[in-house]
């Protein structure tokens, strides 16, 4: 039997990443950048740090356009991707990386919080997806979509509840798309980070957690593998989910982790996860 060989010469990579300005998204902006991606659309709040990190991707090759934008405003994900089709006439790819991460237990939580963690979370990328895919069905080329989930989105701490909703909340979304677009040959997955070294985990562990500024230093030996997940890491999985190498891979939620899900001693709640109202 002669078994058929996969083609992989691809359309041009045509990507737009929301929140691709820093942490994973800048990773990902550069590790599609050294594979060659043909046009990126970055979209994030910094125009002094996009427009930089622009101009140094196009100067490495791949011509490269930055668009503020806040994923609250609901006219934000026609407006990205009508942008990256004027610019370079198509979209065959799109990665959601924007989230929100504030902390708040059940009784500390309110319905204004609840809701911009939906908000952001759930709905930016949702109604992203939807405003790519609608020009992928029109020109009929197909595409791939990664979003940036959380291991969290398996259950959580009792601080992230919400976070950890929305989290859930996109892995469903993911699986639904996913099988919705198969058809049309758009591939949709997930990538979950566990808990990783990035300049807003930083500021949060200081601001938020009350962490001395060694955090790192004090939490790296209590990982398996001794240190925490890095950006580069997620983005050689998410530029992998995007490529065509990657084959049938459709649905998929992908643990960047140091954590086996369902594996070892049920985890049991300690003083810290315990909370009262």
């Amino acid at each position: 039997m002669q078994l058929t060989t996969p083609d992989f010469d691809p359309q041009p990579m045509i990507t737009i990443i929301s929140g691709g300005t820093q942490g994973v998204g800048e990773a990902v902006a550069r590790r599609l950048v050294a594979d060659g991606a043909a046009g990126l659309v970055l979209a994030g709040r910094s125009p002094d740090r996009g427009q930089a990190l622009a101009r140094e991707l196009g100067d490495l090759g791949t011509p490269t356009v930055f668009l503020a934008a806040d994923v609250l405003d609901p006219e934000a994900p026609k407006a990205l991707v009508d942008a990256c089709v004027d610019r370079f006439g198509s979209v065959t790819g799109v990665v959601n990386v924007a989230a929100a991460t504030s902390r708040a237990n059940l009784f500390q939580d309110s319905v204004e919080h609840f809701d911009r963690m939906m908000a952001v979370n759930v709905r930016a990328p949702y109604f992203l997806i939807q405003a790519a895919a609608r020009v992928m069905v029109e020109q009929g080329s197909g595409g791939s979509i990664v979003s940036v989930g959380s291991t969290s989105g398996y259950g959580g701490q009792s601080k992230l509840a919400a976070y950890s909703i929305s989290k859930g909340a996109l892995s469903v979304m993911t699986k639904n798309l996913a099988f919705a677009l198969m058809r049309h040959r758009i591939r949709v997955n997930q990538v979950n980070p566990g808990w990783m070294e990035t300049e807003s985990e930083h500021r949060t562990q200081i601001e938020h957690d009350g962490a001395p500024e060694n955090w790192l230093e004090l939490a790296a030996p209590t990982r398996p593998l001794g240190r925490l997940v890095q950006p580069w890491e997620v983005a050689n999985a998410i530029a992998y989910c995007l490529s065509p190498a990657s084959g049938l891979m459709t649905g998929n939620v992908i643990d960047i982790d140091q954590s086996v899900q369902g594996a070892g001693n049920p985890p049991l709640p300690g003083a810290d996860d315990t909370i009262h109202p």
